[in-house]
């Protein structure tokens, strides 16, 4: 088991309510839990048929350089690159919807 946190932008309630189920919504749109690999990627399927139009981000503890691994859905500002075996998360500020800058 290792620690994940979702955090989701305009998804519909339906999701959030699935959501709900398996973790602690500690924030609007903000959830953590302790939960094993298997159910994590059901929340994973989950949150990709569900989504819709939203934007979804997951990120877990795991034996990696930087300690956690994230994945994410739907279109945002903010998204993850490998650099070098190194999770780091790119801006690109054109977005539309974007939740930055002026």
């Amino acid at each position: 088991m290792s620690m994940c946190v979702v955090v989701t932008e305009a998804v519909p309630p339906r999701l959030r309510g699935r959501l709900a189920v398996w973790l602690l919504e500690v924030r609007a749109g903000v959830y953590v839990g302790d939960v094993s690999r298997r159910i994590r990627e059901m929340i994973w399927y989950q949150v990709t048929e569900l989504a819709e139009e939203g934007n979804v981000v997951m990120a877990w503890a795991t034996n990696t350089e930087s300690g956690f691994d994230l994945v994410t859905y739907g279109e945002n500002a903010r998204t993850p690159v490998d650099f070098d075996g190194l999770r780091l998360v790119k801006y690109a500020p054109n977005i539309s919807g974007s939740d930055g800058g002026e």
